[in-house]
């Protein structure tokens, strides 16, 4: 019997956008969590500390990327036309998280993708609730992103680079795909600087939620990827 899970209303998180502390990562507690325009993201730090309860959020505002909006450099664009790397999806989905897990960003001490947070990702994408892009060298993975995808509803999670531009083909290249399956729009929850670079933006957490109560929910992954 699937579980009755329920948040409080995101109007009520904090000013950081912390909704509820506690709970579990299980399958359907993330899909009720997303369906609500709210997710996980860990206050601790791997492997410095230990993992701590579940926090949960809906920040205001939210990142999100409009691809009618979407900006392309022309520097971009000349990497793009000589570029030594293919991009895949769905290939090596625990290479890229793990990647993204190791990799060192500034002013973080540690990672939020703790080893709680893989295992929950991994379940989903074995149930077809979460994707992964992979940008290949060969046979090399210098690149790649993650996110969830339930329904016509997309998130980006978090990517990692280990050669310059990887990622952003990773992202460019989802991008054009999803547009090809009628998709317009992707959460990235924050504007990082390879977002705004193609044209990111913050939307208030009402806009973001009317644009939820748009999505379909019942669209299945094989359609999109």
């Amino acid at each position: 019997m699937r579980r009755k899970i329920v948040f409080p209303p995101v109007e009520t998180a904090n000013e950081d956008g912390l909704v509820a502390v506690g709970g579990d990562l299980e399958v359907d507690t993330l899909v009720e969590a997303y369906r609500h325009g709210i997710f996980p993201w860990p206050l601790s730090t791997w492997p410095e500390n230990r993992e701590l309860p579940h926090t949960w959020f809906s920040p205001d505002p939210r990142g999100v990327l409009f691809f009618d909006s979407l900006h392309v450099s022309r520097s971009f664009i000349k990497f793009l036309k000589k570029t030594p790397y293919h991009v895949t999806f769905n290939q090596a989905f625990t290479q890229v998280i793990h990647n993204c897990a190791k990799m060192v960003r500034k002013d973080q001490p540690g990672t939020w993708i703790t080893p709680g947070i893989m295992r929950a990702y991994e379940k989903l994408f074995q149930q077809d609730l979460a994707y992964s892009v992979e940008v290949w060298d060969g046979t090399r993975l210098v690149g790649g992103l993650y996110g969830v995808v339930m329904g016509d509803f997309i998130s980006g999670e978090s990517m990692f680079t280990i050669e310059d531009n990887a990622s952003k083909q990773g992202f460019y290249t989802l991008i054009s795909h999803l547009e090809s399956k009628g998709i317009n729009w992707i959460d990235t929850q924050m504007v990082t600087p390879v977002v705004e670079q193609f044209g990111g933006i913050y939307i208030s957490r009402p806009d973001f939620l009317r644009e939820l109560q748009q999505v379909d929910w019942t669209r299945e992954k094989k359609t999109i990827f």
